[in-house]
């Protein structure tokens, strides 16, 4: 199901009860993998599933946790640590990524309703 909100494309991937609070989970949306992740607090992020030290489609098996406040997902491969919010790496464990692009996550604006958890994969930052 896709839906248009002000000009965006949302695409709904699941419902909020799909998702296991503190886990992720891989979703195909617009033929990009993504991570999504919802938290104790019912927050949910999505963020690439490519890990840009390892390479690997990961990200949705990494460990969540927060540093100063920040929710956090730290890679299952090197245990590098990225900000939920932003995808930006907090935390390169003196590795250089492998993919030629910056250490960060991109990530993507995530809508949940009653109808369920939208992703819109145009809107990476």
């Amino acid at each position: 199901m896709t839906a248009t909100v002000d000009k965006e494309i949302l695409t709904r991937v699941c419902s909020l009860t799909d998702l296991t609070p503190e886990l992720g989970v891989a979703a195909l949306v617009g033929g990009v993998q993504v991570a999504l992740f919802r938290l104790a607090d019912d927050r949910v992020f999505a963020v690439q599933n490519l890990c840009p030290f390892s390479g690997a489609f990961v990200m949705s098996r990494g460990i969540t946790g927060s540093k100063a406040g920040v929710p956090t997902i730290a890679s299952p491969i090197y245990k590098q640590v990225f900000a939920l919010e932003t995808g930006a790496c907090l935390s390169t464990m003196d590795k250089e990524p492998v993919l030629g692009a910056g250490p960060d996550l991109a990530t993507y604006p995530v809508t949940v309703n009653d109808v369920g958890v939208f992703i819109n994969i145009s809107q990476a930052t």
